[in-house]
């Protein structure tokens, strides 16, 4: 049974940042969890960890033993939501077009599902009922946007804090991490009419595409020097620790604001002890977008339709999945009756041409009955009635006489 364990829509930071899971170590935990489950997709975001399982083991039995291979405390497992299969099917479809993010309709969890199946698919941690439904939630999500034209409403975190940091008259910006948020941010920054931005990463010689003068590009370490001459901070690394710590902020200077777009978060909440400063954390930059949150939701309203369409097609696609096998063992068994007839034509006939009419008829019959046999076990099986018409069938051309 497709399963879900996520963390609850509005639970706070502070739970949030125990709760996340690194990227160095979702292989790790991948491969673990196989070992209990049929298939595994880990999808991990700054404000979204969600679990998806396929197997055997289910309800508080499998959360137990998913909170004890990822090391969550036991505790917290009220910050926690668990769902059933129909309504794991309804959330994924939901969240890929943007409904269950803090920022409504936002473009970027799509390339997220995208790259957890990416992954799960290198980890060959799907291979059935999980591998179909992200496929089609993934067509789902493009489908979506590309007919509901959300693109005329494009929002982010990026863009608001991008944003956000213009309307306050930001000339000279830092952007710690150069990530998928990163590279995005950065994107937006250069849009703008600024003078300097200065790009933090770890390794310099991985930046090979920015070209444009204003940008310098910089390490950890000599970034934090010149921290405090930016008018703006936007930092998005996946580091497990603290990026900018309050000893790396002097106390006074110029006013300074700093988004925080990481989860667990890169910088320390103690720098708001300083007047100088203004910090915003992931939660505060989603309570932002009011201006186009209205507008986003009435389109998408319109285009849910596309949604449902999509969760019918997979239900039923599963639905005769299921009696895939009694199908294949039907056409077989139909296949060696036609060469069992066809072998005792030929003792009896010696005619090549009457022999060759004889073959096509016999096969032409019994595709006739067999293809209108299956017809009506994908019909009765999606009428939820496939168990009951699958034993007549197994009688009537599986049992031996």
């Amino acid at each position: 049974m497709i399963q879900l364990l996520g963390i609850k829509k509005h639970t706070s930071v502070e739970i949030r940042e125990k709760l996340t899971l690194s990227p160095k170590k979702r292989k790790e935990y991948t491969k673990e969890l196989l070992k209990y489950f049929d298939e595994i997709i880990i999808l991990s975001t700054c404000n979204r960890t969600e679990i998806y399982y396929n197997g055997s083991l289910k309800g508080e039995e499998s959360l137990l033993k998913i909170f004890a291979v990822l090391n969550w405390d036991i505790n917290l497992k009220e910050n926690c939501f668990y769902l059933e299969e129909e309504d794991t099917v309804k959330h994924l479809m939901e969240v890929v077009c943007g409904f269950h993010s803090k920022i409504l309709g936002e473009d970027q969890i799509l390339g997220q599902i995208k790259e957890a199946y990416s992954v799960a698919m290198e980890l060959k941690s799907i291979n059935s009922y999980l591998q179909r439904l992200f496929q089609e939630a993934i067509t789902c999500g493009k489908k979506f946007r590309t007919e509901g034209k959300l693109y005329e409403i494009p929002v982010s975190s990026a863009s608001i804090a991008v944003d956000k940091a213009m309307k306050n008259n930001a000339k000279n910006i830092m952007v710690i991490g150069y990530g998928e948020v990163g590279s995005l941010v950065v994107k937006y920054v250069l849009s703008n009419n600024i003078e300097k931005l200065v790009l933090v990463v770890r390794n310099i010689e991985k930046v090979k595409d920015i070209t444009d003068k204003r940008v310098i590009i910089t390490t950890y370490d000599e970034g934090k020097k010149s921290i405090n001459e930016m008018d703006c901070v936007i930092s998005c690394t996946s580091a497990p620790h603290l990026i900018i710590e309050k000893k790396h902020i002097n106390e006074y200077g110029k006013d300074i604001i700093i988004f925080d777009l990481a989860m667990p978060r890169d910088i320390d909440e103690k720098i708001k002890e300083f007047k100088r400063v203004r910090l915003y954390d992931i939660d505060e930059i989603s309570s932002m977008d009011d201006e186009n949150k209205n507008l986003r939701k009435e389109r998408m309203l319109n285009y849910k339709f596309i949604i449902e369409n999509y969760i019918r097609d997979f239900f039923e696609w599963k639905n005769i999945r299921e009696v895939s096998k009694v199908i294949r063992d039907i056409k077989s068994n139909s296949n060696k009756v036609i060469e069992e007839r066809e072998k005792t034509l030929q003792n009896k006939c010696h005619n090549e041409k009457d022999l060759e009419i004889a073959r096509m008829l016999i096969k032409s019959t019994s595709d006739y009955y067999v293809n209108r046999a299956i017809e009506v076990l994908k019909e009765e099986q999606l009428k939820g009635q496939g168990e009951e018409c699958v034993k007549i069938l197994e009688k009537i051309f599986l049992k031996k006489i």
